[in-house]
């Protein structure tokens, strides 16, 4: 296969219509479409649209892998639900952006990851992805700041850049927030070394603190609202209204009393912290080895100790399996003269050893396989 591109595309807020379905049906004869999704991959060929578009018309989130390298990640927010310009000022850069397109705001995520061996044929990620948008609908920004990283981390910032605030956490992410980290090749020291200045996740509002909020809204708004629990989506409205509340409720966090760290301070210390990784884990890997070759020197002590009560009988078991005259029972009378040798090491009787040795390459002198056997093993 000389190339494979996978796209998915799904609509969340909203179901697809007929018409919407017979457009898309239009664009592509073997897309697996549904009133929620529209999934095709191609071998050889394309899309017959440009996918961002597609996005801004008909669907809330995409994702699109290549099996050159190319990951994509696009998220499609309603434009009165979120902060435009926070978001747009987190993500300056170019692997990761915020732009706007008409009502919506578009979030991308695009990564050059290098290829390894498992075949990756892109099926899984939007399961494992897409729950960030409701993330960043009630105001989780903590998949934006990753973005800001990996930006950081491909050079697209310049060194004395200052990060965004810091979002509470950091140290205490989700599945998806991994994926997300997997899927753009996101360093995970760098990851690491960010989120030790991450305040800890606070938990949601309480539900004293909820109930004191509905019991001061005007009646009227409170049969607007349970109407609109009724007509739409329920996760939806649930969304807006913790994110109306949390606005109405919000404490401005004191990022002042945080020293802003720059992109070469993250870079240098995630590099700092790879090398110490690494000096740790090679240590570790000395320490096993170790461990490994002293057991293996005693079970060798052990096994040496029982050969010594049986060697007259491995002698003869050495020229049986000579006699045989087959190259499994040669390798197998070779592995024995090995253990025989390491015994007469042991017991400081090299030189009546070599003197057998002699008497047996007499012996055997036509078996022309058997004695090549014995000087590859250096007997």
């Amino acid at each position: 296969m000389s190339e494979y591109q996978y796209y998915d595309f799904r609509a969340i807020d909203h179901a697809l219509t007929k018409t919407e379905m017979a457009a898309l049906r239009a664009i592509s004869t073997r897309a697996v479409i549904t009133t929620t999704s529209f999934t095709n991959h191609y071998e050889w060929g394309d899309l017959k649209a440009d996918p961002l578009k597609l996005l801004e018309k008909y669907f809330d989130a995409s994702v699109y892998v290549a099996n050159w390298g190319t990951r994509e990640f696009h998220l499609r927010l309603p434009q009165e639900r979120v902060d435009f310009k926070q978001l747009k000022s987190i993500l300056p850069g170019k692997s990761a952006h915020v732009r706007s397109a008409g009502k919506f705001v578009i979030v991308s995520f695009e990564s050059e990851v290098e290829s390894d061996d498992d075949w990756d044929d892109g099926t899984g990620w939007m399961g494992s992805l897409v729950s960030l948008r409701s993330d960043l609908l009630r105001g989780d920004l903590r998949c934006l700041y990753l973005g800001w990283l990996m930006c950081a981390q491909d050079d697209e910032l310049p060194g004395d850049a200052v990060e965004p605030p810091v979002p509470a956490g950091l140290r205490e992410l989700s599945a998806p927030h991994d994926s997300l980290i997997e899927f753009l090749g996101i360093d995970e020291d760098l990851v690491e070394v960010a989120a030790s200045a991450s305040a800890p996740l606070k938990d949601g509002p309480s539900r004293k603190a909820l109930a004191t909020w509905v019991r001061g809204l005007p009646a009227s708004e409170k049969d607007d609202l349970l109407i609109d629990f009724l007509s739409e989506p329920s996760e939806r409205c649930r969304l807006e209204l913790l994110q109306r509340f949390q606005q109405e409720n919000a404490v401005a966090a004191n990022h002042d009393a945080i020293e802003r760290r720059t992109v070469e301070d993250l870079l240098t210390a995630s590099r700092v912290r790879a090398e110490e990784r690494a000096r740790q884990l090679n240590a570790k890997r000395a320490a096993e080895a170790a461990r490994k070759k002293a057991k293996d020197e005693a079970d060798r002590a052990v096994y040496l100790e029982g050969l010594a009560n049986r060697e007259k009988a491995v002698w003869k078991q050495v020229e049986g399996y000579i006699q045989q005259r087959q190259p499994k029972d040669y390798e197998r009378a070779v592995n024995l003269l090995m253990d025989l040798h390491d015994l007469a090491v042991r017991q400081g009787d090299e030189t009546g050893f070599q003197l057998r040795m002699e008497e047996l390459r007499k012996t055997h002198a036509a078996k022309s396989a058997f004695l090549g056997r014995l000087a590859k093993a250096n007997l």
